[in-house]
């Protein structure tokens, strides 16, 4: 008898463990998606950074900083990982920037390029982590000017339409081609710049993936 009663007690005790686990969804967590839709569809956008999130970039002890600045381009569905999920045509930094250096000024080289790598549906009804490549700049500050070269990592939630960019140490360099001019020993080819922004996409297009 008491064995039967034992068998009974463990027979209960993992059928109740096995409910809680069925009954408990599994947190989701990012994953690398493969197919990435943008509604409303391919198309332009436009985006004006947040107040107080300007466009700044950092090389070594000084900084660039901007009180606003634009983004526009296109937006498009893609497959693979990573995939393209936009190109930004055109970015404008100003018309207030400032540096130890003296006045700023910043021009895009070339289409910068947004790539989709991590989908996460259950933050800002889906978020969206990738890079923003092919970044090229000329940038002046004062006397000095140098180009700045590489990618900038980023996120996009759906439901602010935040497009956050700031690069990760490393991310970015000063180009040896064309050489900083006028520069001294402030900024160098050695210099690991960083890049920093928060932009509001217009219309708040959506980006799924899976």
């Amino acid at each position: 008898m008491r064995k039967s009663l034992l068998g009974r007690a463990v027979l209960s005790t993992a059928v109740g463990a096995a409910a809680l686990t069925f009954a408990t969804p599994a947190s989701a967590v990012p994953f690398p998606a493969t197919v990435w839709t943008t509604t409303p569809g391919s198309g332009p956008f436009t985006a004006t950074t947040t107040s107080g999130f300007g466009p700044s970039l950092t090389v070594g002890a000084v900084s660039l900083n901007c009180s606003i600045g634009t983004a526009s381009g296109s937006l498009s569905s893609a497959l693979g990982n990573p995939a393209q999920i936009a190109a930004i045509s055109l970015t404008s930094w100003g018309p207030s920037c400032t540096s130890a250096l003296g006045p700023v000024s910043v021009t895009q080289v070339g289409a910068w390029k947004v790539w989709a790598q991590t989908y996460d549906p259950a933050v800002g009804s889906g978020t969206t982590a990738g890079y923003v490549g092919s970044i090229a700049a000329n940038v002046t500050a004062g006397s000095c000017k140098f180009t700045v070269t590489g990618k900038a990592s980023a996120t996009y939630t759906n439901s602010t339409g935040l497009f956050v960019v700031k690069s990760l140490p490393g991310e970015l360099i000063v180009s040896p081609v064309p050489a900083p001019t006028g520069c001294g020993a402030v900024v160098t080819t050695a210099s690991k710049p960083l890049f920093k922004a928060t932009y509001r996409v217009n219309g708040k297009p959506q980006v799924v993936g899976s």
